[in-house]
């Protein structure tokens, strides 16, 4: 009886190790600070980290401004990860400030401590993206990374100008072919080919970006986000958990409540983590070119490494609720925040 017993239980924990999936590797890339959608997103990466379908290697951040890094890191630490490395760019696009990512980022308690705790104060002292992208790909076993870029593609597309250093033998293209199984961006417009703020606001890392990268890029264009606009209710309601919300606090911040806001970089992230769940479909194989006023054209081709998000009016629902449930859930140790 004994030795059937040890023969199921051996069985039950094999079961358990083959079956049990392993977390997708995510750098998220993002212009933090421009709209409220990538504080959300990032919420998102952390929830997923909770429940083990993610490892959140380093968020990368193409704003260039002294409070995004900052309000990176008081997220993470309020969601119990202050050891995620965050890069900033240099020299990069946006500089301007945001009350998103400013208050939350200055805020004190009477006694003079920061009502969300972080340790970056300023961008500048954050290490630089590129670099930091260089390290963190090198480390990890090939064909394991999904990079999620949710911003311009500055960052990327100097990773691709890259050479051989200290970090890797390998020169960029070389380090990305090895390390990055798929790219998952925000960016472009499928729906009437407008141009779209993430491209034109970086045209020439854009064109590079798309042009020369050589892994498979799935694109989430402005309409999938559009379509699924998070309601100002769910806000207000579902991060109430806790008095002091970074996230909450961004949103109340970017524009007088109540408002909806669409969901498009969360829809890039879920997509990245859950690419078989059909929260959304995909459009053939083909090639997305990025035009000189930041509009994209895609051409279909069955050699072409790129594919756009399609969302079909039975897939809405789901995914706008499940955006909405993983965005909104509470950190691990929620209690600590109480």
């Amino acid at each position: 009886m004994k030795i059937a017993i040890l023969v199921f239980s051996l069985v039950i924990a094999f079961s358990s190790a083959v079956f049990a999936p392993t977390p997708a590797n995510i750098i998220f890339d993002t212009d933090m600070g421009n709209d409220v959608d990538d504080a959300l997103a990032l919420a998102m990466l952390h929830a997923f980290q909770n429940r083990h379908e993610v490892n959140l290697l380093a968020v990368t951040v193409t704003k260039d401004n002294r409070w995004a890094a900052p309000y990176v890191d008081l997220v993470n630490s309020f969601y119990g990860r202050a050891e995620i490395p965050i890069g900033a760019v240099r020299n990069g696009k946006t500089p301007e400030s945001n009350p998103m990512i400013q208050v939350p980022s200055e805020r004190r308690r009477p006694d003079g401590n920061f009502v969300y705790p972080h340790r970056i104060l300023d961008g500048a002292q954050a290490p630089e993206a590129v670099s930091l992208l260089r390290q963190t790909l090198a480390r990890q076993m090939d064909g394991s990374v999904v990079i999620v870029q949710v911003g311009f593609s500055t960052n990327l597309a100097r990773l691709l100008e890259t050479k051989p250093d200290a970090s890797s033998p390998d020169d960029g293209p070389t380090l990305i072919r090895k390390k990055v199984c798929l790219l998952s961006v925000m960016a472009g417009n499928f729906a009437n080919g407008q141009p779209e703020f993430n491209l034109a606001k970086d045209v020439p890392s854009a064109v590079r970006l798309f042009h020369d990268w050589p892994t498979p890029i799935v694109v989430s264009g402005f309409e999938i986000g559009t379509a699924l606009p998070f309601p100002a209710e769910r806000i207000e309601h579902d991060f109430a958990y806790v008095q002091d919300h970074p996230v909450a606090e961004a949103y109340r911040s970017y524009m007088k409540m109540p408002y909806d806001r669409p969901t498009w970089d969360l829809t890039a992230v879920l997509y990245a983590v859950r690419p078989d769940e059909k929260y959304f479909s995909l459009s053939p194989s083909g090639t997305i070119t990025v035009l000189p006023d930041g509009s994209s054209h895609f051409e279909r081709s069955p050699g072409g490494h790129h594919r756009y998000l399609v969302l079909k009016d039975e897939q809405r629902a789901r995914t706008l609720e499940a955006m909405i449930l993983l965005a909104s859930q509470p950190p691990a140790n929620c209690g600590h925040h109480q």
